[in-house]
């Protein structure tokens, strides 16, 4: 393209952006104005994609970390030809139920390949989906899997904690098809950056193992020979690209003001004016956009090359494929499953559920090739990797485990990633309480449905002596707050073994999986074929006559609410225990389900080593609770558990009290 062929098509983007945020009276302008050179040279010489086919597995990925310029993405999305993104759909810019939202959002819009807004997510979430590339590329092939990873990030981003741990993992594993164009405009909302940051980008890449150059962000040659330079690297690539935010605005552009308001009437004349663009608004010249579309169908030839290639695997490696990319599970898990939990009925084991998961992710792991484990620095203790598992590394990319360091965050967000990718099912795992590093990446997870599976273990007081600051004891609730996402808390190896299950199968939302450090008892004698811990809870023990207590609990409590069940035996009165795997699911059963399950008892109890909030949903504000009610202590886990009063006998006096 001439630069003047260049700078029309830059200026459509810029135009729509300007005009939607003007006509939404809110939004942010300045990102896309000033990226959309870089966007330009992207999309219409480097980006391999269809717009007639966004979900090709073998496309490149886009990934707008700065979610705040959604405009460009939707610009471009409308520009290149996506059937979705319909210049009506443009105009309702941030209008409820459009498919254009103040923040991209890949569960709504189709060419988006992940959430984001929350700064620093798309950045480390790319760095999953590189790492997804690669990995698939060594089991299939490069002539099925060989796509490049592109971020667009902002400022912002790069001083979110989240990017150094992002950077940090994707320098080591040598992540060559991830390129980073950084939007190096030097303006955040309180003004130039200079007043909060002065760290030298370049550098802080290089150090972390990555290629890294400045250019000017304006210049369409030079975005190009930096991008393919990129494309040769055997290292990630960071190009930050020297940019004006609210370009060709003329009093706005470079300022703070451009970033997160429409421009106004005057000013938004007078950039169209200075730009050359036409004053109607949502206008694009019908050359500039056949020029788009064009550049919208370029990747059509590779799509069909691959295709071609692709229909060459045998029909064995084709359909497994397939099947992974779906997400779907394949029937021999469900077969393993059943034969580790006949073998758990058969040979009973009293140990921690922590080391139930290990039994059963070794039982999982044949079944399931594309499982894939990793862990925070805390392999020894989480006990998710496999035996048979080789850790992954740049040089060992079909490893099935991942040793993330000690980077919750990070892993969490790169998890998303991976699954957004498609073909293996991650997990990870940490200390319970170090969910609160992990936090923001597990919330997009639910918000966007990414079926990921956290393997959270320590998750009481039962850890004993490392205290308070490692003790969750608010965690549970915390976790079960957030819509969408799913927490088990099994009490025994065979509800570990079904929580499992259900997690695996899981495919439209994250699931919490917490594990003690202590030894449990196997409480359960059977395994029907329906799971009851996919009803979030079911009676473990019933009642002998007309139950006067129901007793609830979860995890390495149900142990204590079976022996307070037998001590009211002793003393003649009835009662029942209910385990509850996942108070949230029991909740969102059916309300005949629910009533059925927690019953009518006059008493009704809670026991769980933690906070009460949620509990009153199934014992009422009446009921009574056996839990913490304040932060732990460092001490042996049974010395603990008799300091807070989190025993049988406090359940069965409490329960007498009640009775009179």
């Amino acid at each position: 393209m001439t630069q003047v062929d260049h700078s029309r098509m830059a200026n459509a983007i810029r135009g729509l952006a300007m005009d939607a945020v003007e006509k939404a009276k809110s939004g942010h302008p300045g990102l896309p104005m000033g990226a959309a050179d870089v966007a330009t040279v992207l999309f219409t010489q480097f980006l391999k994609f269809d717009a007639a086919d966004p979900k090709w597995p073998d496309r490149d990925r886009f990934v707008l970390s700065a979610g705040h310029g959604s405009m460009l993405m939707y610009a471009l999305l409308y520009l290149t030809g996506n059937k979705e993104m319909t210049l009506d759909q443009v105009r309702n810019f941030r209008v409820l139920g459009s498919k254009t939202p103040g923040h991209p959002e890949n569960f709504e819009t189709s060419g988006v390949e992940t959430t984001t807004g929350p700064l620093g997510q798309g950045i480390a979430t790319a760095v999953g989906m590189a790492l997804a590339e690669k990995m698939l590329a060594a089991e299939f092939g490069k002539k099925v899997v060989s796509h490049h990873t592109y971020v667009l990030a902002s400022d912002g981003d790069l001083m979110e904690g989240v990017s150094q741990e992002a950077i940090a993992m994707a320098g080591h594993w040598q992540l060559n098809k991830l390129i980073v164009l950084y939007d190096d405009n030097g303006i955040s909302i309180d003004g130039p950056t200079s007043i909060a940051d002065s760290v030298d980008q370049v550098k802080r890449f290089k150090s972390a193992g990555w290629a890294a150059e400045l250019i000017d962000g304006h210049d369409p040659k030079a975005i190009a020979a930096a991008i393919a330079r990129a494309q040769k690297s055997n290292k990630p690539t960071m190009i930050a690209c020297k940019t004006t935010i609210g370009y060709g605005a003329p009093t706005r552009a470079g300022t703070a003001k451009a970033h997160g308001e429409a421009l106004g009437a005057e000013e938004l004349k007078g950039a169209k004016q200075k730009l050359g663009i036409a004053l109607e608004p949502f206008s694009v010249p019908d050359d500039v956009l056949k020029a788009w579309r064009a550049a919208g169908s370029r990747g059509v030839a590779a799509r069909k090359e691959w295709e071609t290639q692709f229909a060459e695997l045998g029909n064995r490696k084709r359909a497994e494929f397939e099947r992974r990319l779906r997400h779907e599970r394949p029937t021999s898990l469900a077969k393993a499953l059943r034969a580790h939990k006949k073998a758990l009925l058969e040979t009973p084991q009293n140990i921690a559920t922590r080391k139930s998961s290990e039994l059963a992710i070794e039982a999982i792991v044949p079944a399931l090739p594309e499982f894939l484990a990793g862990s925070a620095d805390l392999t020894g203790s989480n006990n998710n990797k496999a035996k048979s598992a080789v850790a992954f590394s740049a040089k060992a990319p079909k490893g099935r485990f991942i040793h993330y360091g000690i980077r919750e965050h990070g892993m969490a967000a790169a998890m998303n990633g991976i699954f957004l990718h498609g073909g293996f099912a991650p997990n990870g795992a940490t200390f319970m309480v170090f969910t609160d590093y992990a936090r923001p990446a597990m919330r997009l997870a639910a918000l966007m449905g990414a079926g990921v599976v956290y393997v959270m273990t320590h998750d009481s007081i039962g850890l004993g002596e490392d205290g308070p600051t490692h003790q969750p004891v608010e965690h549970l609730a915390a976790l079960r707050a957030i819509p969408n996402m799913r927490v088990f808390r099994p009490c025994d190896a065979v509800e570990v073994a079904e929580c499992w299950e259900l997690a695996l199968n899981r495919t439209d939302g994250p699931t919490v999986l917490a594990l003690t450090r202590q030894n449990l008892p196997q409480l359960r004698t059977n395994a029907p074929a329906e799971n009851p811990c996919s009803h979030g809870a079911y009676e473990l023990v019933a009642a002998q006559g007309d139950a006067k207590v129901s007793l609830f609990a979860s995890g390495s409590e149900v142990e204590i609410a079976v022996a307070a069940q037998k001590q009211l035996a002793e003393r003649g009165i009835a009662s029942r225990v209910v385990s509850v795997p996942s108070l949230e699911l029991l909740l969102a059963q059916p309300a005949d389900r629910q009533k059925a399950v927690i019953g009518n008892a006059p008493v009704k109890i809670a026991i769980e080593a933690a906070v009460r909030w949620g509990w009153d949903a199934v014992i009422g504000s009446d009921g009574i609770f056996v839990g913490m009610h304040g932060f732990g202590a460092s001490a042996p886990a049974k010395e603990l558990y008799k300091h807070f009063d989190i025993t049988a006998e406090a359940a069965v006096n409490a329960a007498l009290k009640r009775l009179g």
